[in-house]
């Protein structure tokens, strides 16, 4: 049994970032064709955000429109496979996963703090199950990528360091 840990440890992260890239991904047919599902959660979190005194917010060419969100969804979902097919680019994968956290914590806490609840579409919430897996996939992925994480933040600190003079 113990010969299986390394096996283990060395596909999990390729499994994760395969499974939230798939995730993202077919989700895109639905945001960027217009899809009524997303037109009923995203006109329902709009809604929500104009009672609250922003408008727009959710619509069409909001801040957090269908568009944006599905936009981060697919720049998420590429660094996840591209940090998995190239090994020197291995560093991007846990900025996919930071993205795909951040994008998965908003879907979380929409479903939850919002009108929106758990099941809008009548998918028996598999929409919100989908969104807290992914969330957990990703920070699993980041945990296992912590190394590379750490590479990340130095390849920033050093693009927005001042170089000496």
């Amino acid at each position: 049994m113990p010969e299986l840990l390394p096996i283990a440890a060395k596909w999990t992260p390729h499994v994760i970032a395969v499974f939230n890239s798939i995730v993202f991904l077919d989700s895109l047919r639905f945001k960027f064709t217009n899809h009524p599902n997303t037109q009923e959660i995203f006109n329902r979190l709009d809604a929500w955000a104009g009672s609250l005194g922003a408008p727009g917010l959710f619509g069409p060419t909001g801040l957090f429109s269908q568009y944006v969100i599905g936009g981060a969804e697919l720049l998420a979902a590429s660094l996840l496979l591209i940090g998995m097919i190239y090994v020197p680019l291995r560093f991007l994968q846990p900025l996919g996963a930071l993205i795909g956290l951040a994008v998965m914590t908003g879907a979380i806490s929409f479903h939850l703090f919002t009108p929106l609840g758990i099941d809008p579409n009548n998918d028996g919430g598999g929409l919100f199950r989908a969104a807290c897996a992914v969330w957990a996939g990703n920070l699993i992925l980041l945990v296992l990528r912590r190394d590379e994480l750490g590479q990340l933040l130095g390849r920033l600190q050093a693009f927005f360091t001042p170089a000496a003079a």
